[in-house]
């Protein structure tokens, strides 16, 4: 039995009507979602404002409402707190509803443009190994020990995120491992967490469409660190200018990693191929895997948090060199005909010339790099003729064509993209609307060692068109394409 006054723990609100002696069944901040007993939460969203539905929520038996200003005609016995901000309050009064489940486990979150999934991913696979009961919550999946529940959001709400956050508790866990989104932290859905631990990736263009500028952009993910209590680590990527405003005002225990600067874990790459990378890792020599300089950063932050959580280096080393990553991230086959293919969820510019970056360095002779790339729809447009740049850049043939276009027109996306495109590289161009179309053009483009990038969708299984997700796996049309080539 949970009390509103036990749930209001540490939350400032500046008026009670009421005597907050009410039992609450449920916390909401979707008037659709109200029980009987339910605290309602009126957020206000960047399309919905949930003041508007105040009244909705009381007549659908809502016992109490956290609000920022008081609705103008309301029947019915109910409590109101009133509050600064009430997307700060969901966030304390949901980990309290939930009796804080994050101060119950090791709570690491993972933020930065890349390399978010790739970390939180092998963390928890590491763990795993390990032998400790683990949750995961990523972009592609959430996990609780092995079990798989689909993810929506790169980060939940506070509701969501705390109720699974509970769900791995009450299966024994001892650690998380979660992405934490720019978003996320502006819209403090992460508010009321306790992290024991806090890693910076790295900072490129994404996102302005939301935050609007790179400052503010920046700032959200510092505000992450900025939050993290003392007795917790903060480690940053030392070679990324972002990476020392990142610990500026943190309390936490400041560490960090890099490949070329001073930094407390190093590492270096010997060896280089399609089929994995050998580092030297805190002195000594490993193979690993996973592929390419931005997967040695994910690996030396991966082994930086394993240290920092207190465990045995040889028994991490050993198990990091046996783990894939995460799925749509640099996944690779060869044809028979000895075509490569890499199916990558490169979707910011940084991300992208990472991976041909990483294809270059490989490749031996003078094999062709043929890259299909599109852009999401109502999503940043800036970065648009950016991408399409890079793809020209380094690659040798592009192919524009769609990612999930959503509800804008796919042809004009393309479009936005061709802006980017050097008039001297646009002969060797092709814009193909249909991305099944554009991938099953690269392979007949492609002759016998030549390299295929599939960027932007990865792990995903869907192309979202005018509100539909319709099945599609870039994986497994270039499987199917590759089984015709001889």
């Amino acid at each position: 039995m949970r009390y509103l006054s036990d749930i209001i723990e540490g939350l400032a609100f500046t008026e009670l009507q009421g005597s907050a002696d009410v039992e609450i069944t449920a916390v909401v901040f979707d008037s659709r979602k109200v029980v009987p007993g339910s605290l309602f939460v009126a957020v206000r969203g960047t399309v919905v404002d949930g003041h508007d539905y105040i009244e909705q929520a009381v007549r659908q038996g809502a016992a109490a409402v956290i609000c920022e200003e008081l609705p103008a005609h309301v029947t019915g016995e109910v409590d109101f707190l009133m509050v600064a901000d009430s997307a700060v309050a969901l966030g304390i009064v949901a980990a309290n509803f939930y009796e804080n489940p994050s101060s119950n486990l090791k709570l690491v979150g993972v933020t930065g443009t890349n390399g978010k999934t790739t970390i939180a991913t092998l963390l928890y696979q590491l763990f795993r190994d390990l032998g400790y009961k683990c949750g995961l919550l990523s972009t592609v999946e959430n996990q609780i020990n092995g079990t798989i529940i689909p993810s929506t959001h790169t980060t939940p709400d506070p509701v969501a995120l705390n109720s699974l956050l509970a769900d791995v508790v009450g299966q024994g866990c001892d650690y998380c491992f979660m992405e934490v989104s720019s978003h996320a932290v502006a819209q403090h859905r992460i508010q009321g967490l306790t992290f024991a631990g806090g890693i910076f990736t790295n900072l490129t263009h994404d996102h302005l469409d939301y935050h609007k500028t790179f400052l503010a952009y920046r700032d959200a993910k510092k505000a992450f660190f900025d939050g993290l209590p003392k007795n917790a680590f903060a480690l940053t990527n030392a070679d990324d200018k972002n990476g020392s405003v990142m610990l500026q005002n943190t309390k936490a225990h400041k560490k960090s990693y890099a490949l070329k600067s001073m930094a407390d874990y190093k590492a270096k790459i010997l060896e280089s191929e399609f089929d994995g990378l050998l580092l030297n890792i805190d002195n000594e020599e490993v193979w690993f895997r996973m592929v390419g300089k931005f997967n040695a950063y994910n690996l030396l932050a991966v082994y930086a948090t394993a240290m920092l959580l207190d465990q045995d280096k040889a028994k991490v080393l050993t198990s990091l060199s046996k783990l894939p990553g995460a799925e749509g991230r640099f996944d690779y086959i060869v044809a028979p005909n000895k075509v490569i293919g890499i199916v990558d969820y490169a979707h910011t510019p940084d991300a992208v010339q990472n991976v041909l970056s990483t294809i270059h360095e490989i490749r031996k002779g003078d094999e062709k790099v043929i890259t299909v790339i599109g852009c999401g729809g109502d999503r940043d447009k800036t970065k648009r003729p950016v991408m399409a740049k890079v793809a020209c850049e380094w690659s040798d043939n592009v192919i524009l064509t769609s990612d999930n276009p959503r509800s804008e027109d796919p042809a004009q996306i393309i479009e936005d993209m061709k802006a980017g495109v050097d008039p001297a590289f646009k002969r060797h161009v092709l814009s193909i609307t249909d991305r099944r179309e554009a991938i099953k053009t690269a392979c007949t483009l492609a002759k016998p060692g030549d390299v295929i990038l599939l960027a932007g969708k990865g792990h995903e299984k869907y192309q979202e068109i005018n509100g539909v997700r319709n099945h599609f796996d870039d994986m497994e049309e270039l499987v199917a394409l590759f089984k015709e080539m001889n």
